[in-house]
């Protein structure tokens, strides 16, 4: 049985992205050793566990023997990634890791690559990217953008906070990801996708060592986009206070004791929630639905069983709930995610 630890769930849009590449077999056996019911991806606005996403991104690694999803026009043959991870792990500092890290990409990628920049005390990594397809072009950006930025934050032992985002695209149905994986500061239709951070971090030694790269390369690559999100947020201090009160509706507080309990008022903190693109009942909503999906893939609990762990007094009241979040009713998603 799952317990009220956080279960992380991503886009059914990563999941859509990952396999556009796979031809209609290969495509099959990838969602097959995910996990994921090929029908699942017909829901716009459902959701699958990072679990499955990551198992996802191994397997169609292994179908086109390529670890960047075929959006490039050279493959980034399995093992690619190992290989710059082993490459950047003899630097003494992060800034010399990051360099040597874009230089990788760059070899093994023809059509994207990055470049590192320092604007006063803030460093910027800027992403070229000649991927003609639209569609292949933003999901490029966003698939080199998590590589880059997790192994960076590995190296050092710790996430680097992204100060801003600049991306190269309108602003995607599913861009309330991007304030997960990247920053709260987003800039949709700029002239080029890139990330800025703190420039002193660069001379931050890399506490990492062959021994501790072996390990993280065995949970690669969900410790690469799962393990270092953005949890300096507003949307992330609310959802860790509230899941340790998970247990019924009326357990959780209102937002006015959320905002005290938190220093600031009510009035400021929906603000700030606003600046981050979401409310304090979509954050309750996303996280009961992070936790109904995680029941409903890794236990054998009833519907109705999840629906009082959730603190619906109404079953039927649950079944619309998760309807309007996922797309599809509980019982639909259970026969859909689980093979």
């Amino acid at each position: 049985m799952s317990d009220t630890n956080e279960k992380h769930t991503v886009s059914v849009y990563f999941v859509n992205a990952a396999v556009n590449h796979l031809s209609v077999e290969s495509r099959e056996r990838a969602l097959a050793a995910s996990g994921i019911q090929a029908s699942l991806l017909d829901s716009s606005g459902a959701r699958v566990p990072a679990t499955a996403f990551s198992a996802l991104w191994l397997a169609a690694a292994r179908e086109l023997d390529d670890e960047f999803f075929g959006l490039d026009s050279r493959s980034m043959k399995v093992g690619g990634f190992a290989l710059i991870c082993q490459a950047v792990i003899s630097c003494q500092h992060l800034d010399q890791a990051v360099k040597r890290m874009l230089r990788g990409f760059a070899i093994l990628l023809d059509d994207i690559d990055a470049e590192l920049h320092l604007e006063g005390d803030e460093a910027l990594i800027r992403v070229n990217n000649r991927i003609a397809h639209h569609d292949d072009r933003r999901f490029a950006d966003e698939t080199l953008l998590i590589l880059v930025h997790g192994l960076m934050c590995w190296l050092i032992g710790r996430r680097i906070p992204i100060t801003s985002m600049s991306f190269a695209h309108s602003r995607p149905p599913h861009w309330r990801e991007h304030t997960t994986m990247f920053s709260d500061a987003v800039e949709y239709d700029a002239n080029g996708t890139a990330i800025r951070f703190d420039g002193r971090l660069l001379a931050a030694p890399v506490a990492q060592t062959a021994i501790t790269l072996r390990r993280f390369l065995r949970t690669a690559p969900q410790s690469v986009f799962l393990k270092y999100r953005n949890e300096d947020s507003w949307t992330a201090k609310l959802r860790q206070r509230l899941r340790s009160g998970l247990g019924g509706l009326d357990s959780w507080p209102v937002l006015d004791e959320v905002a005290k309990a938190e220093g600031t008022t009510e009035t400021t903190l929906r603000r700030r929630l606003e600046r981050e693109g979401t409310s304090y009942q979509q954050i309750k909503d996303q996280l009961r639905s992070d936790i109904a999906i995680d029941y409903l893939c890794n236990s054998n609990l009833s519907v109705d069983d999840i629906s009082a762990q959730l603190g619906f007094q109404d079953t039927s009241a649950f079944h619309r709930a998760f309807k309007r979040w996922n797309g599809l009713q509980p019982g639909e998603y259970r026969k859909r995610q689980v093979t």
